[in-house]
Parts: structure tokens; sequence; C-alpha cells
């Protein structure tokens, strides 16, 4: 395994440790990444230790006491720090406190962003200004964003969550998960339409979630919706970048690995857990994925699937893709007419202009399509939607 890879998996249970040992996630934060620095320095020339974790550990433990200690000489408190400060660190602890540090950084005082910043930070190991490039924001703007998250968390203690508040929070961490695949897989905004090591990040993650809770249906509903979902980025953009639409996308270059992979997972969670809405979204995905051709998708099953996911849990988007769903199935007109009702939420986003858009064309209006279209281009903030979408308002 490349070192930045094993560095970048070791640095949540490195934090975790330390965390429980010593308190203070944001001065334990600042020791392990000069414990991260350091061993990026020293393994590629002396070899990576028999146990990396534990070297670690060690190496984080020592930064942090020595800041103990300097902090108790400046505030002339030698004597009482002394006999307070914790000896030299115990070997690596066997438990593995991920899933802890996950549901602290994903803490419901927190703003989603920066819980998504902390994620990324404290458990993906990404530096400042990876998170800053990726979400195409001032590296100024992550730091303050973790700055205030850690000082939120000041005096959290570091445990799991009482047992009647962790379905909530679970939902928390899954969902902070998944914004921050979709915002790898489609950027909101910027010149590519992809964020490669946030949607890789994020299963990742999503992956040691559900190593640690194998029986909870939705983290395996939200790993199989990644996968099946990831395994189309290969035919999303030609060569220069430009979109390429689902229907239009040579399905021979997706990744059947991922494909069967996240099939399997879906199909066998779906027979053993209770049924939740990323589970259903990822059967979604299935469906479309297994379809040798667009012409091949069967829409019934997907209507009938978000049917069922909006009376689970209703929202703008599951309902808008809905109507699409219902277009395909009972004709463009039955989907214009429900678009007519649409949640007001969505007056100004792009998709519910590029979906009308769609619709009229297949309807055969081009006028109003072309005007759609371009009214959708100048909603979005991404450059290969809005050349996508500006040029179907120019074939029209």
């Amino acid at each position: 395994m490349p070192i930045e890879e094993l560095l970048r998996e070791q640095a949540p249970q490195v934090l975790s440790a330390l965390v429980r040992r010593y308190g203070d996630f944001d001065a334990c934060e600042d020791a392990v990444q000069e414990a991260l620095l350091a061993a990026s320095l020293q393994w590629p020339g002396d070899g990576v230790p028999d146990n990396p974790r534990s070297w670690l550990i060690t190496v984080a433990s020592r930064r942090r006491i020595e800041v103990l200690r300097s902090e108790a000489a400046r505030q002339r408190r030698e004597e009482t720090v002394a006999m307070e400060t914790p000896p030299d660190p115990d070997p690596a602890p066997s438990v593995d406190d991920s899933l802890t540090l996950l549901m602290l950084c994903c803490h419901p005082a927190l703003t989603p962003q920066s819980q998504i910043a902390l994620t990324l930070r404290a458990v993906g190991g990404l530096s400042t200004g990876e998170i800053a490039r990726a979400f195409l924001v001032p590296e100024a703007t992550i730091g303050q964003r973790i700055s205030r998250a850690k000082a939120k968390l000041q005096g959290a203690r570091f445990a799991l969550p009482p047992t009647a508040e962790q379905p909530e929070r679970l939902a928390a961490v899954l969902q902070v998960l998944y914004l921050i695949f979709n915002e790898g897989y489609t950027a909101s905004s910027g010149s590519s339409l992809h964020r490669v090591e946030l949607s890789t990040e994020a299963i990742r993650l999503t992956r040691q979630l559900r190593e640690q809770l194998p029986d909870e249906g939705e983290v395996a509903g939200l790993l199989a919706l990644m996968l099946l979902t990831d395994a189309r980025r290969p035919a999303r953009t030609t060569g220069d970048g430009a979109l390429v639409p689902l229907p239009e996308q040579d399905r021979s270059v997706w990744d059947a690995g991922a494909i069967a992979e996240g099939t399997e997972l879906i199909a066998s969670t779906l027979r053993s857990a209770p049924v939740g809405p990323y589970q259903l979204q990822a059967a979604i995905a299935a469906v479309h994925d297994e379809a040798k051709r667009a012409e091949d998708t069967d829409w019934r099953e997907i209507l009938m699937l978000f049917e069922l996911l909006e009376t689970m849990a209703p929202g703008p988007m599951i309902t808008l893709n809905r109507i699409v769903a219902v277009a395909m199935v009972h004709g463009p007109a039955a989907g214009l007419a429900l678009l007519d009702d649409a949640d007001p939420a969505l007056r100004d986003h792009h998709r519910l202009a590029a979906v009308r858009a769609h619709l009229l064309e297949l309807s055969g209006d081009r006028a109003a399509a072309r005007e759609a279209y371009q009214e959708a281009a100048r909603l979005t903030q991404s450059d290969p939607e809005q050349l996508y979408l500006q040029g179907r308002a120019d074939a029209l």
C-alpha cells in the first residue's frame, strides 16, 4: 500500500486514540498532523514500521505532551502540571474508535458545511488545501470552518452517543458521506464535472463504516448506491470533459466490477434488513446499471421504487425524479402536467428547467424546449452542465 494511502487510512484511528486519552480535539488534531508529516518524511527512507499505528500514536502523543509541558511552563504551573502530565503513551489500543470520531465530526451542534469539512480533515485525512480545492473555496475559508467546528466541540465527550441518540447521529453521518460523494460525482460549480478525490474518499469512508456496522442496512444501501453510481463515471464525459447524459453513455466502459459488487450488496441487504431510503435509491441505480441499452431500462420498476421512496423520504429532488419516471412510462405530457405542481423550492433550480426542456423536446415542442434549455443553462454554476444545456438549446 502506498505510504500516502496508509497514512490516510491510519489518521482517524490515531486521532481517536489521542482524543480518548488526552481530550482537546483541536490540540490532538494538530499533534496527529505533525506525526503524519514526520512519517511522510521518514518512512520513505527508513521503511514503514511493523506497527504503523503504534508509531504514529507514539509520535503524536509525545508531541501533545511537549505542548502540555510548554503551556505549563508559560503559566508557571510546572510542578502541578508535571504531576498531571501523562507519561509516554501506552502501546496502541486495539479498539478502533473511527466510528466514534465520525459521529463526533457530525455532531448536531455543527453546520452541515462544518461537518463535511471536519469529516474530510479528521476522518478522511485530507489537508485543508485539498478540501478547499475540491469545493473551490479559499483555503482560509475551509480553515475557519474547521477551526470553528473544533472550537464548538471543545469539551464534548469522546464517546458514542447514548443508544437513544445513535440512530439520529448515524443518519447525520450517512447524509454527510452522501453529500461528499455527490459533490465529487457532480460538482455544483466549476470547470470540471467530477471531483474524483471526494467521491473516492466518500466510498472509502463508507466502506470503513460498513465494516464497523455490518448489520446496518442503510450503511450497506449507501455504499451500494455509491458504487452503482460511480461505476458510470468513465462514460459521463468526453475526452475534453463535456457531459454525456445517461441515455447516450457508452455502457461498455462502465465499471463492471463496481456494478457487480453494488448489485450483490443491495440484493443481499434488501433480503436481510429493514428497507430504507438509501437502499431504495441503490435499487433504482441497479435497475439503470443492469440495462444493456438505455431503451432496455425497466422504467415501470423505477417508477414503483420512486413512488415508495417518495412515501418513505419525501423531498423535492425525489419528486422531480419520480416525475421523470412517470414521463418515461406514461409519456412526456403526463410528466409535464406534474411539473406545474412541483415543489416551489425547485423554482430556481436548473434541474427543474432541464427536466422541463427534456420533456418538451420529447413532446415535439422544440421552441419551448429551446427556451427551457437556455433557462437551465443560465441557472447552473457547473461549466460542463452549462455547455451541455446550451448545446441542446442550440441544436433546437
